[in-house]
Formats: structure tokens, sequence, C-alpha cells
């Protein structure tokens, strides 16, 4: 997918913007000598930009504006190193507002609806822009924040909710609480609006089936706003994101080089119109792909598809390159198992060698050992390794109301 000639032009407004203010980007590209862009080529020439930089930059060296024009900051939920610090500016504030309203029209939500947030406020920039979005649209929002599962299932009863918000993980744990009350005929759900973490086939499927919901993938990033830069529609062929403020090109992890459209790759975004801290050239570490072509609902807005996984996520056993989706895909090929699981590798010293246990929540209508014996099978032939493997009931793992954590590593701890 090639820069337009208005994104070309964007972009050079905004290396303009970065040398004038003399931020931390400012000051790198004058060091390089790079003054603009006049083709694909030379923009793909421009330097990544990376989270380090960001954290190099702490607190607010990538501002590239007068502080005056700043009217809010975020910061990125990660909880290692120095955090990250993204100031907006009014303009940025109501340009993510507008795309967040429309990943709601996306997804078929108007202002008749009544929306339940229950991501987190404050700093993260998740429940703050579901509700911008609903504003802009004009929905109802109802601001639960996370947690306080009695409440939610409170006011998602007496306020009749048609569209929940959540990381995927919340939505899970609202799904299973629904169904072990018997609440399901006394909510209004339609739709979700799930983001924040990837999610597999498996638990799309048990969320759907638990409370009969449409569901869709909303898409973003702190560095890139936040969430709402872009959405699947209700066809499912991959998610639409928003080209008048943003390019995604998608690149090899290992070489950084562009892979033509369809291959996979990582995610790089450049803001095209973003003022209090815009990037060029942003390594996002999402693994996905262009989907060529037009979408079935119509939209002009390209694609991409569902987020993979990243391409810091691999861990490695035993010699081993591994990610989660990889479980993932092992786990859709045995009867019986469920969307829950989770990985831990520590080192055997007497043994000296690393070992992985993979436990596995059961629906409890297969036997747990020919599950496992199963899924060891699967292991060996689709990966080439054989972990230890635990069947438990449904619910033995714990729920999560953020990011569900799959892989604990005591190696080095």
């Amino acid at each position: 997918m090639q820069l337009n000639e208005k994104q070309l032009e964007q972009v050079n407004k905004q290396i303009k913007r970065l040398i004038e203010s003399g931020s931390y980007y400012g000051q790198k590209y004058k060091q390089l000598g790079i003054t603009g862009v006049s083709s694909q080529e030379d923009f793909e020439k421009l330097p990544f930009s990376e989270k380090n930089d960001l954290r190099n930059a702490y607190p607010l060296g990538i501002m590239a504006c007068d502080e005056s024009e700043i009217v809010r900051i975020h910061s990125s939920s990660g909880t290692t190193g120095t955090p990250v610090i993204i100031p907006y500016t009014a303009k940025d504030v109501d340009d993510w507002a507008t795309m967040f309203a429309r990943c709601y029209e996306t997804a078929g939500i108007t202002n008749k609806d009544r929306i339940q947030i229950t991501p987190g406020y404050g700093l993260w920039t998740a429940g703050i822009g579901f509700q911008a979005g609903c504003e802009k649209l004009g929905a109802m929002a109802i601001p639960m924040g996370p947690g306080n599962t009695e409440k939610q299932l409170k006011m998602m009863i007496d306020l009749q909710t048609t569209v929940i918000t959540a990381t995927s993980s919340y939505a899970l744990l609202l799904a299973e609480e629904i169904q072990k009350r018997g609440l399901r005929d006394k909510i209004n759900l339609k739709k979700g609006v799930f983001g924040s973490e990837r999610w597999s086939d498996k638990m799309r499927k048990r969320i759907h089936d638990e409370l009969g919901i449409e569901l869709y993938d909303i898409y973003g990033l702190t560095e890139i706003y936040g969430p709402g830069i872009g959405i699947n529609c209700q066809y499912e062929t991959g998610i639409h994101y928003w080209d008048d403020y943003i390019y995604i090109e998608i690149v090899d992890p290992a070489t950084g080089k562009p892979v033509p459209d369809g291959e996979e790759g990582e995610i790089v975004i450049t803001t095209l119109v973003k003022e209090g801290a815009p990037l060029l050239r942003f390594r996002t570490h999402d693994l996905s792909r262009i989907i060529p072509g037009e979408c079935p609902c119509g939209s002009k807005y390209p694609r991409i598809d569902i987020i993979k996984g990243r391409s810091d996520d691999m861990f490695k056993v035993r010699g081993v390159n591994m990610f989660p989706s990889q479980v993932e895909d092992i786990l859709k090929l045995v009867e019986g198992a469920s969307s829950e699981y989770s990985i831990t590798i520590a080192h055997d010293d007497d043994n000296n060698k690393d070992v992985m246990l993979l436990t596995v929540e059961g629906d409890g209508k297969y036997d747990f050992d020919l599950m496992a014996k199963k899924v060891i099978e699967n292991f060996k032939a689709l990966i080439g390794m054989t972990p230890k493997v635990i069947i438990v009931p449904i619910g033995t793992l714990p729920r999560s109301e953020k990011k569900t954590k799959r892989v604990t590593d005591y190696r080095n701890v």
C-alpha cells in the first residue's frame, strides 16, 4: 500500500513540525539531514520510531508544539521500565473522538444505543477513548470503568445496556457470570466492542455463544491516539483503518523491509495529522497483513487482518521458538478444550533442561487424560517439542478484568 499524494504532503508537514519544535525526533531528523520526502522510496528511508525512543524522551521530549497547546496526557499500560507519556492537543483529542465514533458507526452502533464502558480510566487511553467516541456519536455512555462485576450486571439489567465495551478477558468473565446466574433473558445486549488484547477464535466463539451478540475487534495503541484507529465491520473480513489519520505499512520484523500487500509482517504506523506527538514509522510489534481489494461492506477504507500476535510475544523452550497464537491453533484441534490456558516455563536444575507446563481448561464432556494426550501429540507434530499438559475444569484458571497473562517464565526471575 503506497502513500498517495496527499499523505506524502502530510508526512512532509509532520517532518517540518518536528524539526521546528526542536523535539526529540526533530533533533534526530536534523542530525540525519532529513528535511522532507518526495517519494515512497524517500519515505521508506526514514528511520523507524520505537517505544525505547519515547522512554528516552521521557517525560515530554516528544512534544512537537508549545506546551500551552497541550490539553491532556496519556501513558501506556506497560508496568515495566520508564513509562511512555503521550501529549495531546485539543485537535488530537477531537480527531481521536471522531475516529472512535467512526468505529462505532462501522459496527452499526447509533445514537439510540446505550454503551457500557468497562475498560479503565485515568492515564490509560481505553476508558476515556470509548467514552469520547460514544459522546461524539451521541449515544448514551454508561462509564463503569473496570471491576465490580456485581454492579456491572445490575447496570446492564437496569439500564438495558445494548453495547458492552471491554477487554476480551473481561467480556469472557461477564459472559460466564451471566450464564452462571441465568441472566441471559434479563439483559438486552446486542453488540460487544473489544480491544487491548488479541483473542483466540475459541474465546470469540464462547463469548458469542454465551451472550448471543455481534462481536467487534477495535484496534489502537496509546502511542497512536489509543483504541479507535480501526475496527472490523459486520462482514468480519479484517479491520478497516482510517487512512485519513494514519498510514500503515507492513514490514518484515527481522529486516525492517516492507513486504508485499497480503503478506504477514509487523504493523508500522505513521500519524498523518497528529499535533502533540507525531510519530513517523512507529514499530508496533503487532503482527498482521494488509488485505488487498475491497470489502463487501463497500467501505473505501483499507483493511488489515485481525492481529495475529506480537513479534515480542515469542518465547523459546529447548531451542524451539513459539508464540501464544500457535498454542491457540493447537487447542482449536482438540475437542473439549476451552479458550482458556496458561503456560509456565521453568528450568529443571536436576536434569539441566527447560520444562514447559501447559494448563488448559476442559469443558468436562471429554476425558481429561485423553485430551492431554491429544494436546501433547499435536504439540509434538506441529511445534516439535513436548510440554507437560494438565487439563482442569472450566473456571479453574484466574479471570482478568484487564489483559490475561498467558505466559509466566521463571527462568529469568
